[in-house]
């Protein structure tokens, strides 16, 4: 049964590796930014969650108790990498939409929307 258990564990840390490198590469390697930040977190934050279970199982099945310090460590990581992933991506997108001189925090009432002003005028007036 103990082999059963260790062909699990390194299956998760092969896994975990190779999002692990897929991840790194990616954000070597690709184009533009946002590419960039795609690749390290999905794929990165996947091989860190394989890594994770992998500890977790080695916890439940050799030393007899449930890690609840890895568990909280993967649901962390899996909350917080999307979420901050899609703020770096809104300000990306607003940085290159908006004007240099970006207003005071609660006077634009559309950048976190996304939206355009109705007076603003985009492209050449006629």
């Amino acid at each position: 049964m103990d082999m059963f258990f260790d062909i699990i564990i390194a299956g998760f840390l092969v896994i975990g590796g190779i999002f692990g490198i897929v991840g790194s590469f990616g954000l070597l390697k690709l184009n533009d930014r946002m590419s960039r930040l795609h690749a390290p977190t999905k794929a990165t934050t996947l091989g860190v969650g394989g890594v994770l279970l992998a500890s977790m199982t080695h916890a439940a099945v050799y030393e007899h108790h449930l890690s609840v310090h890895e568990l909280m460590i993967t649901l962390f990581l899996f909350l917080t990498a999307p979420i901050t992933a899609n703020f770096i991506a809104k300000v990306h997108i607003h940085r290159h939409d908006t004007p240099e001189s970006l207003p005071d925090a609660g006077q634009d009432k559309v950048w976190a929307t996304h939206k355009k002003p109705e007076n603003e005028v985009i492209g050449p007036e006629v």
